[in-house]
């Protein structure tokens, strides 16, 4: 019984393994588990030039953004709704990225990552706001969750932002 259970689990493991498919790009590597990825962003690379060549790469269309890592320089963005306008902020010293999400959808043709982010000072204070970018100084883990279909963002010049279009 012993030996049918190791076998079992060795076979398990085997094809856990095979079904693994490894990538890489001159701005990251990453890994195919199931139909989500594991990606990890190389060192002193833009995090939304790395993220969006993977998303072009994968051809993803929609889908969602988790991650963490560390940034010695991030711009940080600020919806003024009086404006319609963004206000952005750069912030150059090292920082832990305690949370990063978002998301993927598509705006004229081309993917949009709408990507928000929580960094951590060296006094151990925070920033957060919407990421307009950040270079990698450190480390830069991602997970990414396609989803099977297409989501369109249209602008509503009303507000001044993209919001889902469910109808295209």
């Amino acid at each position: 019984m012993k030996k049918y259970i190791l076998i079992t689990l060795a076979l398990i493991f085997v094809t856990n393994v095979m079904n693994a498919q490894n990538l890489k790009s001159t701005l990251w590597t990453a890994r195919k588990a199931g139909d989500n990825y594991i990606v990890s962003v190389k060192d002193k690379t833009s995090i939304l030039d790395a993220l969006t060549d993977f998303v072009k790469n994968q051809n993803i269309q929609a889908g969602q953004i988790t991650g963490i890592g560390a940034a010695n320089e991030a711009t940080l963005r600020f919806f003024d709704p009086t404006t319609k306008k963004y206000v952005d902020k750069t912030f150059t010293e090292q920082m832990e990225i305690s949370n990063l999400s978002g998301n993927i959808s598509e705006v004229e043709g081309k993917p949009l990552l709408h990507i928000h982010a929580t960094l951590g000072r060296r006094d151990y204070t925070a920033l957060a706001g919407h990421l307009q970018d950040a270079k990698i100084r450190g480390a830069g883990e991602f997970f990414i969750y396609p989803l099977n279909q297409k989501v369109i963002k249209v602008k509503n010049e009303e507000v001044g932002l993209n919001f889902y279009d469910f109808e295209k």
